[in-house]
């Protein structure tokens, strides 16, 4: 049997191939520190989980549920947005409930994209901005994001034939795998970019809610007129330890809402009713968890920052999100110093290549480890006299 023309085009998943090997060497009797996976380490909130018992409880939460979501969720989402950003949605036209944002990102592209048709995606940048738009049959073009830039697309580089010609625009601030933050005046350019070429904006801001210093992230929907041609992915996973529980959502355009809550009607049947009741709960009764887990990561990061400065480590604290970006200094490329560091002590950094080609030369570090093994990270790199150079 052949595969489609799709599958054929998609790369491997690099985590997938990450896992294999670790997988590998904890089978041999190592003991792996892994910073890879940005999963977090801490159970979901005690609230959030005994709202879940109690609604599995219920049967009537045992239906199919609303293809839209409930209308209760798309509330709470709509007031977090109005008191966390000054942002007004209507719950009723401006907001879907996803199967985990990555499930919304990757679909997308299938509202817009004919074959032959372009999007514009950030590298390095999440995997599935890419491969969704190759799944839809598109092209994606590169906007490489440089340190030079503070790791933010230069609008200006991009060649007028490639905005004319480009339909979605993928952006991701607080920046998986970078940490970097992007500024309400970027923003404003991007918007305004966005309506000349008539661009659909769709930004990944899944990591607002995990700042680690005292300047609040963005949404992009704070920009005046944004919503004309913007929406916005978020998601619980990452500031509710929600990972596994796949609830997350999209807001902005209606249009283009529209157009994704119709896609998603004839691919899913929406989200279980009882993970719906406790995402509600995680949204109206959880600030005080979110602040005490930003302390644990800001902790986490400087740990780290300050440890490996110490053994000679080029590095900087990131803002935002929980990871560390890293230069790989040596001509070897971050994928083999990765599994250099890795053979010689066990602790694994991964390879910026794995976010795009602009990522090779960078490690990502993934604040997701406890303190005892960061220090046992810490003691494993200077006692194997691994030379950062």
């Amino acid at each position: 049997m052949e595969n489609s023309h799709r599958i054929k085009n998609l790369p491997p998943y690099l985590f997938a191939e990450i896992d294999k090997m670790i997988n590998k060497a904890k089978a041999e009797g190592m003991d792996v520190i892994n910073f890879g996976i940005g999963d977090p380490d801490q159970p979901t909130y005690e609230n959030i989980v005994n709202k879940m018992k109690e609604a599995v409880q219920d049967p009537t939460t045992h239906s199919y549920p609303s293809y839209e979501g409930l209308i209760e969720l798309r509330t709470a989402v709509s007031r977090k947005y109005n008191e966390r950003f000054n942002v007004e949605l209507d719950p009723e036209t401006e907001v879907v409930s996803l199967i985990g944002s990555k499930e919304g990102i990757a679909h997308l592209p299938f509202c817009y994209i004919n074959p032959g048709d372009y999007g514009l995606v950030p590298d390095p940048g999440y995997p599935v901005y890419k491969t969704s738009i190759l799944l839809a049959d598109g092209n994606p073009i590169i906007m490489p994001l440089k340190k030079k830039n503070k790791f933010l697309p230069d609008l200006d580089a991009v060649s007028k034939e490639d905005a004319q010609k480009s339909k979605i625009m993928f952006l991701n601030y607080p920046n998986n795998p970078t940490g970097a933050t992007a500024s309400l005046n970027f923003f404003e350019k991007v918007i305004e970019f966005a309506k000349k070429y008539n661009i659909i904006v769709a930004h990944d801001a899944a990591y607002t809610e995990i700042y680690l210093d005292e300047e609040k992230p963005h949404s992009i929907l704070e920009v005046k007129g944004a919503i004309d041609t913007a929406i916005e992915f978020n998601s619980l996973s990452k500031p509710y330890n929600m990972t596994g529980w796949r609830i997350g959502w999209a807001c902005g355009n209606k249009d283009v809402i529209e157009s994704l809550g119709r896609l998603k009607t004839n691919i899913d049947s929406g989200i279980f009713e009882a993970v719906q009741y406790a995402g509600i709960e995680a949204l109206y009764n959880s600030n005080q968890d979110i602040e005490r887990i930003r302390k644990l990561y800001k902790k986490r990061r400087d740990l780290l920052v300050d440890g490996l400065s110490n053994l000679g480590w080029s590095i900087k604290p990131n803002k935002a999100a929980f990871y560390l970006w890293i230069d790989v200094p040596e001509d070897l490329p971050s994928s083999e110093y990765s599994k250099k560091l890795f053979k010689k002590t066990g602790v694994f950094f991964t390879p910026g290549i794995g976010w795009g080609e602009y990522g090779k030369n960078y490690l990502r570090i993934a604040l997701t480890v406890n303190t005892d093994r960061i220090k046992e990270a810490l003691k494993r790199i200077e006692e194997s006299n691994f030379v950062y150079k």
